[in-house]
């Protein structure tokens, strides 16, 4: 994947350097509230390196968010392939997010999804981009919204992905950007 440019962020794929703030945001209770699980550091390190292979192999996924004036890396976002949901067809592909708490607030996230929707509909030439969240998660919501993105309530749907233990992360709200047809 060459590396994509926004207004304030460089969109690339993972680096050594990167580990640190990679693990931090998969073990943080902020950037986890809505997640079942906290990784460790060896989870982590495993899931950046299947992250960086699927980039390197797809051209695409959920990728390095890095601040170009600082050369800071803040979390990640990108298109990723997902199968197994209730209400989409395996081999769907949804816009996810996770960043720093200290990058919270700032516009980042909504201006690195943008861009990333931009190449799955323009260049991946893809018909359909979804994403889903917690119905609680209130922050990632504003960004689907912020990003023109629809809800779909009759899709909304009890993730099975998460265990019976969490029955408050259980109930999710769907939401999708579909491509314009072009006549």
């Amino acid at each position: 994947m060459n590396p994509l440019r926004t207004q304030r962020l460089i969109l690339r794929n993972w680096e050594e350097r990167d580990r640190e703030l990679f693990h931090r945001i998969n073990c943080d209770d902020r950037v986890m509230e809505f997640f079942p699980m906290r990784r460790s550091r060896v989870e982590a390190d495993a899931m950046m390196d299947r992250l960086a292979a699927g980039i390197a192999e797809n051209g695409f996924g959920l990728a390095a968010v890095e601040i170009a004036e600082t050369g800071e890396v803040a979390g990640f976002t990108g298109l990723n392939v997902i199968n197994g949901l209730p209400v989409a067809e395996d081999g769907v592909v949804e816009i996810g997010w996770r960043i720093a708490p200290e990058f919270w607030g700032k516009g980042y996230v909504t201006e690195a999804a943008r861009r990333w929707c931009d190449i799955g509909l323009g260049d991946l030439g893809l018909e359909r981009i979804i994403s889903f969240a917690v119905t609680g998660n209130h922050r990632s919501i504003a960004v689907m919204q912020r990003i023109g993105m629809s809800p779909r309530p009759d899709l909304d749907f009890d993730h099975p992905g998460v265990p019976d233990t969490h029955p408050h992360l259980k109930r999710h709200v769907f939401y999708e950007m579909l491509a314009i047809p072009h006549s």
